[in-house]
């Protein structure tokens, strides 16, 4: 196998990555996950209204997840590219 051809693998393999980690199938697994194991927790700790409880968490994720490209696109206008310059 030539360099090119690895290079290419590489790259295809490092997109597949990148296409995952901003996925929304990704943060829906994870989302729910989290549901269902904060809500399980509560319950078992027989915490009141513990499957709406369990949302708490579950909201602060997607939020978090729907703000970091804007804060990424920020941080590299604003910070590393004008460290990389200077």
């Amino acid at each position: 196998m030539n360099q090119i051809e690895e290079i290419t693998k590489r790259n295809a393999r490092v997109e597949g990555d990148k296409a995952w980690e901003t996925s929304w199938t990704r943060r829906a697994i994870i989302a729910a996950g989290t549901y269902l194991i904060i809500g399980g927790y509560l319950s078992f700790l027989h915490v009141e209204g513990a499957w709406l409880h369990a949302l708490v968490p579950v909201m602060a994720y997607m939020l978090s997840t729907l703000s970091l490209p804007l804060i990424q696109a920020l941080w590299i206008e604003k910070i590393y590219l004008r460290n990389k310059q200077g």
